[in-house]
């Protein structure tokens, strides 16, 4: 079996869809909450070669109006993975959740996830309200993930702006890559990943779609200094260079020619995005592309592994 580690890859826990049911909060699919299970986690991954999996919950996260509800909701999410851990330590990880924009909620719950349970990290989500990841609201919360050199997974939500765009399609069709690329650039021009150093993001999607945009993110401070500072473009790119990028959603030969421009190399991370993206998506994300060798493919996936185990060394 190959040693595939997926930091990309969805839990849903039955308590986790009654919630999100009984608030009358969807996904972005218009299917619903697709069905999971411990052992159907597995057979997926036994099928297509991952050893390991990074699970985290997905928008629409545990925050439904009531602070305490979404603590609770959190703390109870949390002590799901840790218990599938330890029943499957080889088998799976996981980023917390946290209930934003509980602040103080999620500054405790954190720490917990971090310094009690041990969790492999914390799922921001790049948007939560009319806010960026990298508005300074958030800075209690960075900063205690500074403080213990936490791995971030940064997935999309669904922004509120979304819900006004006369736009006939799937919101996680454009709008998921669109958030998470204005989470990071935030995160850049308002200088957070230089007041949190320590903090190892991962963007979701391949950063959405930062690497198409990077000539223009690291220009843009020249063609209006006025708002955007003396930033060149050695520093902007510099910077998306400190990301962590995963491949969900994005194997193909064209979109990761284009992140390896932009992004370090061993900063790019294996991910399916299972089961939002079904097990067929996930068996086109593990193949060779186009005009590329078996053992190319295969070394391309054990370099994700590598780069994964720098993250996580623990799975070593």
């Amino acid at each position: 079996m190959s040693e595939r580690i997926d930091v990309h890859f969805h839990t849903i826990p039955e308590f986790f869809r009654a919630a999100t049911e009984g608030a009358g909060r969807r996904p972005a699919i218009s299917s619903g909450l697709p069905q999971w299970s411990p052992e159907r986690a597995l057979e997926v991954m036994d099928r297509n070669g991952i050893a390991t999996t990074i699970l985290s919950i997905s928008q629409p996260g545990v925050h439904f109006g009531d602070d305490a509800k979404a603590r609770e909701l959190a703390r109870r999410c949390n002590d799901y993975v840790r218990e599938l851990i330890d029943r499957f330590p080889r088998r799976f990880g996981a980023f917390g959740v946290v209930p934003l924009p509980d602040v103080d909620g999620a500054c405790a719950e954190a720490v917990r996830c971090l310094d009690e349970l041990g969790l492999d990290g914390i799922v921001l989500f790049a948007s939560c309200g009319e806010r960026f990841l990298g508005d300074p609201a958030f800075d209690a919360l960075l900063d205690a993930l500074n403080e213990r050199a936490a791995v971030v997974f940064i997935h999309p939500a669904l922004h509120p702006a979304v819900s006004r765009l006369q736009l006939d399609l799937p919101a996680f069709v454009l709008e998921y890559p669109f958030d998470t690329t204005r989470a990071a650039t935030n995160l850049i021009f308002r200088g957070s990943l230089d007041r949190f150093p320590r903090i190892r993001f991962i963007l979701a999607h391949a950063g959405g779609t930062l690497p198409y945009l990077a000539f223009r993110l690291a220009w843009s401070s020249t063609i209006d200094p006025g708002r955007l500072g003396s930033l060149g473009p050695p520093y902007v790119l510099e910077r998306l260079r400190r990301f962590w990028y995963d491949t969900a959603l994005a194997s193909s030969r064209h979109v990761l020619a284009a992140l390896h421009a932009v992004a370090d190399p061993s900063r790019i991370l294996f991910g399916s995005d299972w089961p939002y993206a079904p097990e067929t998506v996930t068996r086109a994300s593990i193949m060779p592309f186009d005009g590329e060798s078996e053992s190319e493919c295969a070394s391309r996936h054990e370099q994700y592994r590598r780069n994964a185990l720098e993250l996580f060394p623990r799975l070593r």
